[in-house]
């Protein structure tokens, strides 16, 4: 490496994003101690909450660790406040996959299959599947019982912990005991064959090691650190990709960043640059870079260096409404939870102790013994990994097809929630005013309260959304069309999925659970009355009501239209994208390990094209 390359603006590889694929790509190939690679990410190192899974909706709506976008749901979201869709997404190392509910789902295998089929070559499932074994971890259930492990098609030692979550709430082993009495056995969801269409039901796997939140950055990042080829630069908002035009088209030469302080830096890159600033950040960044439909660039003061009109299309997201039913004996209580975070969690104005832990001395002895037993419970947590800050109550799933369409694939899932959450949650996180939704919000959602809720997905949508700029300024949210609903086939797959989720409640266990909890506006419209079966319009009507999205934005990069099957942006040299955004359509299911996937196979794609061969590489 000459010394010119070996100056502090110039590396062999930059990333942008240290998120779920670029934290991956970074700590892959510095495997190689002879490759400098620079990896540039907007926000910081997470919080210390981040690593607690049952925090996890402290992490929305914070500005430090996510960009708290929302978009336009198009034909959904006429129940949310300002008729706007949340789309969260982590700002911060570890990106989303340090903000998410830890859902660790690959994807149907004929997801792969199909992406293969029409035309993304080496994404078949047995070209992908060496990629996830490679980055898992997976700690065998404990207890054995009731979870199905495919053992062939999952990987030990790799960075990424994967783990059932301990101890098992008591509504996500009935869950999976409703599923099975409703017709869906039980089954390892990222095995082999997924059972068939009849689909399966589980404990959900999830991305935690001990209890504690294993991201990407936990995972693969951290421990790279140290490593003095790679060079981390936070709190840094990457403001364009540097393109030069040769004899031989655009080149990738670098990026332009602007800091906390407001000044500019410029890395220089030798080899390429790649984009892994997700399926919203990535194709904003490529727009501001000149990549893109011409007179949409044109339209916000923009020079088109290369005429894309697929830039920032065809994105998919999967979309849940919440069914809501009354659990007693079955559900989690907030206060429950709320004594498992911790004392800090029960302090005021919300809780019953002190704001300042200063005054704790005086406390009457009810409040020292709930203190008490809050630090037991929080601390046993810290230790051992297990109890109820190990869970994000999102817990346990059933994937299945409906039947009708997408016949190589599952398209529907259906998730549990073993909580009703609190007011709070539903009105600033999901946007959803407790008071519409609820017959009886304060019953549903009391401290106290005993309610699940049950989230039937359909995970193979047909419509497609947008992503374009609002201004040539990198710090102007980018607009974000979600479309839900546009083709007609995904309102028809989504009441059948959500009759699915009806079937399964209908088989709960022991008592059972109470009436579905039908927002009044909508039960006096439609004519229903509490505990009858709600009818089809009714139920299309919640959905374009409350449905809510599952924050799986894919597809705005894909690949076939702005990528190559090696992720290189077409007609641009030296630039690749690699982050959910190639995603030539959505996966059946969380989206999280796919991308993590997609981050460990462009590691091996660059590696490859200039050599670099790190520690592990596939094939």
């Amino acid at each position: 490496m000459s010394d010119e390359a070996a100056a502090a603006d110039r590396f062999d590889v930059i990333v942008v994003g240290g998120g779920s694929a670029g934290a991956v790509i970074a700590a892959r190939l510095t495997e190689n101690p002879d490759v400098r690679v620079a990896l540039v990410e907007a926000g910081g190192t997470p919080p210390d909450r981040a690593a607690m899974p049952a925090a996890v909706a402290s992490l929305q709506l914070d500005p430090d660790v996510d960009w708290m976008y929302t978009g336009d749901p198009g034909g959904a979201g006429k129940g949310l406040t300002d008729g706007r869709m949340m789309v969260p997404r982590g700002k911060m190392l570890g990106g989303s996959s340090s903000l998410n509910y830890m859902a660790y789902v690959r994807g149907h295998p004929g997801d792969f299959d199909g992406w293969a089929a029409d035309g993304a070559k080496g994404w078949s499932y047995d070209d992908v599947l060496p990629y996830f074994t490679r980055s898992e971890d997976l700690v065998p259930p404990d207890p054995p019982e009731g979870v199905v492990i495919d053992d062939e098609v999952h990987g030990t030692g790799g960075p990424l912990g994967v783990s059932v979550r301990s101890p098992r709430t008591v509504a996500a082993e009935q869950f999976v005991q409703a599923a099975e009495a409703a017709g869906i056995p039980n089954g390892d969801y990222n095995g082999r064959d997924r059972g068939g269409p009849t689909g399966v039901a589980s404990l959900f796997q999830t991305t935690t090691r001990n209890g504690q939140r294993s991201s990407t950055y936990d995972a693969f990042l951290a421990p790279a650190m140290g490593r003095t080829n790679l060079t981390v630069i936070t709190h840094a908002q990457v403001e364009q990709v540097l393109l030069d035009q040769g004899p031989n088209g655009l080149r990738a030469t670098g990026i332009r960043y602007s800091d906390a302080d407001g000044g500019t830096t410029t890395l220089h890159a030798e080899r390429e640059v790649v984009v892994s600033a997700g399926a919203i950040g990535s194709p904003q960044l490529l727009l501001l870079s000149g990549i893109g439909p011409t007179a949409e660039l044109a339209a916000v003061g923009v020079e088109c260096l290369l005429d894309n009109p697929h830039v920032g299309k065809h994105l998919k997201d999967h979309l849940h409404v919440p069914l809501a039913f009354p659990a007693p004996g079955v559900a989690l209580t907030m206060t429950e939870i709320a004594i498992a975070l911790g004392p800090d969690a029960l302090r005021a104005p919300a809780g019953p102790l002190p704001a300042d832990p200063a005054d704790d001395a005086g406390l009457p002895p009810e409040l020292a013994g709930l203190k008490a037993e809050a630090v037991r419970q929080v601390t046993e947590w810290a230790t051992t990994g297990k109890g109820l800050p190990s869970s994000s109550f999102y817990d346990a799933v059933a994937f299945f097809s409906t039947g009708l369409g997408d016949p190589h694939t599952h398209d529907a899932q259906i998730g549990l929630l073993a909580c009703g959450y609190t007011p709070d949650i539903w009105r600033h996180v999901f946007r959803v005013d407790p008071a519409a939704f609820f017959p009886d919000p304060e019953s549903a959602l009391s401290p106290t309260a005993q309610t699940v809720v049950v989230l039937p997905n359909p995970v193979q949508p047909h419509s497609e959304g947008e992503v374009r700029l609002a201004s040539s300024d990198v710090a102007d949210a980018p607009v974000i069309d979600l479309n839900y609903f546009a083709d007609p086939h995904d309102v028809t797959v989504m009441v059948a999925v959500m009759r699915r989720a009806l079937e399964i409640v209908d088989h709960w266990p022991g008592d059972g659970l109470g009436a579905l909890m039908v927002p009044p506006a909508l039960a006096v419209a439609h004519g229903h009355q509490a505990g009858e079966a709600p009818s089809d319009a009714l139920l299309e009507d919640l959905a374009r009501h409350y449905a809510l999205t599952v924050y799986h934005e894919t597809s705005t990069c894909r690949i076939g239209s702005v990528v190559d099957a090696e992720l290189r942006v077409l007609g641009v040299a030296g630039l690749r994208v690699a982050d959910a955004s190639v995603m030539p359509t959505v996966v059946s299911g969380n989206t999280n390990a796919a991308t993590i996937m997609i981050g460990e196979r462009a590691a091996d794609l660059i590696a490859a094209d200039h050599r670099l061969t790190p520690d592990s590489t596939v094939g």
